[in-house]
């Protein structure tokens, strides 16, 4: 067939098609036309949701192979204050604030006898410090006459402390005991939203729907690194979409700056080329560590 025949037969099925669209299109006698509505996009199955959420988390491990916690700690009597401390303000407020309060009182005993208001003082950098030096010092009374003045590896032990959740149990457990927990911070809720792992804003039912999604030898570790992607790029008011990694697997792409170098000025701590918030981090931290209690960093 030549190429004028097959021109030709081209035209003729063009306008074959476009008549048969016409008559599709055109409305029946004493009807008027309506508009077609767009199809909905088709909802992410539970499966996909799964698969796509241990990809984050592969990702995230790949982007911070150095997560941890971070709280300066020695011991688990350490992180459990410093851990207790740490509501309403930042880990590094608490860890420029615990040598001089764990130099003074060391153990559970030495604290759960110290002056309430010479303990005020110590911790007043981190806010709320009446109620703090309440429950720090309630805890160490319970852990010295209760637990011989050890911190308890039990879930259920650990929450019946004074100022202890779960929360704080689980921080205590993952990274004091190896015992797997998924800690759920305002960090942790944020994202689990953002990326669709939960509709919830209930803190127990977020951490029960997200153990449903990952295997319980990941959840210590899925913590540090959901919580370190919070606090370096994916802020709460102004997420640093241009900068972020994982913007492939997030659902909220677009919530925030997604200019690469607008969104890069938003990076924070190591992520950002700033100090990060351990005054002793561990060696494989790749950013410099926070500075002391009145230090310019």
């Amino acid at each position: 067939m030549s190429a004028e025949s097959n021109s030709a037969v081209g035209e003729h099925g063009a306008s074959k098609r476009a008549k048969a669209t016409n008559r599709k299109s055109a409305p029946e006698p004493g009807r008027a036309a309506t508009a077609e509505k767009p199809r909905a996009a088709k909802p992410e199955s539970r499966l996909a949701m799964v698969r796509r959420a241990r990809r984050i988390n592969r990702e995230l491990a790949e982007v911070y192979p150095y997560a941890h916690p971070e709280l300066d700690f020695r011991n688990p009597f350490e992180l459990l204050v410093a851990t207790v401390l740490s509501a309403q303000t930042t880990d590094l407020r608490v860890n420029q604030t615990t040598p001089a309060l764990f130099a003074k009182y060391p153990t559970p005993e030495d604290l759960a006898a110290a002056v309430p208001e010479e303990v005020e003082e110590l911790i007043r950098p981190t806010g709320f410090f009446r109620a703090k030096t309440k429950s720090i010092m309630g805890l160490s009374a319970a852990l010295r006459d209760d637990f011989g003045g050890e911190v308890p590896g039990r879930l259920e032990d650990l929450v019946k402390l004074p100022g202890v959740g779960r929360k704080t149990a689980f921080v205590v457990l993952g990274n004091a005991f190896g015992v797997p927990g998924i800690t759920v911070d305002t960090h942790f809720m944020r994202l689990a939203r953002r990326w669709r792992w939960t509709e919830s804003d209930d803190p127990v039912k977020i951490e029960a729907e997200v153990a449903t999604i990952f295997p319980k030898s990941e959840w210590t570790m899925l913590s540090h690194r959901v919580i370190f992607h919070g606090r370096r790029i994916c802020h709460a008011r102004k997420p640093a979409c241009g900068a972020c990694p994982i913007t492939h697997l997030c659902p909220s792409y677009g919530e925030g700056e997604t200019d690469p170098e607008k969104a890069a000025k938003l990076l924070k701590y190591e992520k950002g080329g700033f100090p990060g918030q351990r005054l002793n981090p561990p060696p494989d931290y790749p950013g410099r560590p926070a500075p002391p209690l009145g230090a310019s960093g």
